[in-house]
């Protein structure tokens, strides 16, 4: 008898944030490991599109519409998918971004930076990205005592970049949320852990970090030039460390960790 220690046949797998680069690689991977992917987000375009490379891939997903930032929003998607699939037991937490008015240029003087935008970011990707849909999600698992809620934060949050102050703070104040939910959570079977991607282009960085020819921008050369043996990594490298996590049979006892994904520093730790 053999067991795939991969397999989430059955699975019913809530990606917040899925209309995102990132977001739905995660979805993608989760449908390839035999979960019913949920890809919830604001943007019904997006994520139509998301779930039709699903389907046409062989797998099998949905789209519900939801404001992260909206905790009435959240729990009346909760509500339908419930009640159409069943209780979730995978929650991936992929909703975040940064603001330009919380971003300090060369020179920038951070007693200047405006509140506004600092608290924007922080709503954005530790209220909004981990806080409310996890308070909305975890319900489930908590009753039926078992569950995988994987939060994203970022190698800014372990190692802060010179200008995204406000975004490397949020996503450190992700990383310590999770461990705190890991062990408050450890002994009901709901697991709590976050995924540091280093530097992935997505939709919000890459005119950041891309020309439109393909060549680097001043500031992606930067990044290149300066991080020894750097690279820019895919969205699909983020999928073993979600279904690792997202499996039940794989990581039973994996808790509170904070598992770091290469693509733009020299080393992959799990």
């Amino acid at each position: 008898m053999t067991i795939d220690l991969f397999d989430l046949n059955k699975q019913v797998a809530i990606v917040l944030g899925g209309t995102g680069a990132l977001g739905g690689a995660m979805a993608e991977a989760l449908a390839a490991a035999g979960a019913h992917a949920v890809v919830v987000g604001r943007n019904q375009e997006r994520g139509d599109q998301c779930v039709k490379r699903i389907v046409d891939a062989g797998g099998v997903a949905s789209f519900q519409q939801a404001d992260a930032l909206q905790a009435e929003s959240l729990s009346e998607a909760r509500d339908r998918i419930t009640d159409q699939l069943g209780t979730p037991s995978i929650l991936v937490n992929a909703a975040g971004g940064n603001h330009p008015d919380a971003t300090l240029p060369p020179g920038g003087d951070f007693c200047k930076l405006p509140r506004e935008a600092w608290d924007r970011v922080f709503e954005l990707n530790l209220s909004g990205g981990v806080m409310l849909p996890t308070q909305i999600f975890a319900k489930g698992m908590l009753e039926t005592g078992q569950g995988s809620i994987i939060n994203i934060a970022s190698m800014s949050g372990m190692i802060p970049l010179s200008r995204v102050v406000a975004y490397s703070a949020a996503k450190a104040a992700v990383i310590n949320l999770t461990q705190f939910l890991a062990r408050e959570w450890a002994t009901a079977g709901v697991r709590v852990n976050a995924i540091s991607p280093g530097f992935f282009p997505g939709e919000q960085n890459r005119k950041l970090l891309f020309k439109e020819d393909g060549g680097y921008t001043d500031r992606g050369g930067q990044i290149i030039g300066h991080t020894p043996m750097a690279r820019f990594g895919k969205p699909e490298e983020l999928a073993g460390a979600v279904i690792w996590l997202a499996s039940h049979k794989a990581s039973s006892f994996v808790t509170g960790q904070n598992i770091v994904v290469d693509g733009g520093f020299s080393s992959t730790t799990i």
